[in-house]
């Protein structure tokens, strides 16, 4: 999977940070796109597929190799030790090979890490980048976090206290359900500028744009690797 600052060349960038200028145009709200390669680690993944393999090895190395001879005025054959040596050799080397194949193939992996520890995972980084990004330093408390995490295929949409207010919770949830029905569709880009798009029109009926109005926040997207 490639990272995330490498799944957007300048046009894509380009017509993120359009959007973003466009949609506060209409609204004092300040919105920012994060997307994120991954929320977690996953370490657990690997080892669960390091223990599988090291058991297909196990397996695999007791039917392929004949069992020590030890019965009288019989020689050749493996010895004991030796038997248990490879056994044991099998083992370390699935559960090796199981981890580099967890680590790099992402889709395994994803099959093995629990979907509520991916939820908890993407939730605990939007907070994170919620903060990380400033957005919760607005002076009339009006920031909007637009929040992708490729690896999980999850998005959250957080936001401060005024847009909150203004907005309620079940609209952040029918934004955050467009973007996800957008990202399916595999145009990440098209999914984030029409989120975007959406709730600059609905923040500006609530959150209208002042005269004076400044801007606090960067108009451009933050890809975190």
């Amino acid at each position: 999977m490639r990272q995330a600052s490498q799944q957007f060349n300048e046009e894509h960038r380009r017509r993120i940070n359009e959007a973003v200028v466009q949609a506060e145009s209409k609204t004092s709200a300040e919105i920012v796109p994060v997307v994120a390669t991954a929320s977690g680690r996953y370490d657990r993944a690997e080892d669960v597929i390091g223990l599988w393999l090291s058991v297909a090895g196990l397996v695999v190395a007791a039917i392929l190799m004949p069992y020590p001879q030890v019965e009288a005025g019989a020689w050749g054959g493996l010895s004991v030790a030796l038997y248990v040596a490879v056994l044991a050799a099998a083992v370390v080397a699935g559960f090796i090979a199981g981890a580099i194949i967890g680590t790099y193939w992402h889709t395994l992996r994803r099959l093995f890490t629990p979907r509520a520890q991916m939820r908890e995972e993407v939730s605990a980084r939007a907070r994170a980048a919620f903060f990380d990004s400033s957005i919760h330093k607005t002076a009339a408390g009006t920031g909007l976090l637009v929040y992708v995490s490729l690896y999980e295929r999850r998005a959250s949409v957080l936001a401060d206290r005024a847009v909150l207010d203004k907005l309620g919770q079940d609209a952040l949830d029918a934004l955050c359900r467009q973007l996800t029905e957008s990202l399916t569709k595999g145009d990440i880009t098209a999914a984030i500028c029409g989120v975007i798009d959406s709730a600059g029109e609905q923040l500006g009926k609530v959150l209208p744009r002042a005269d004076d109005d400044v801007n606090e926040l960067p108009d451009e997207l933050v890809t975190l690797d």
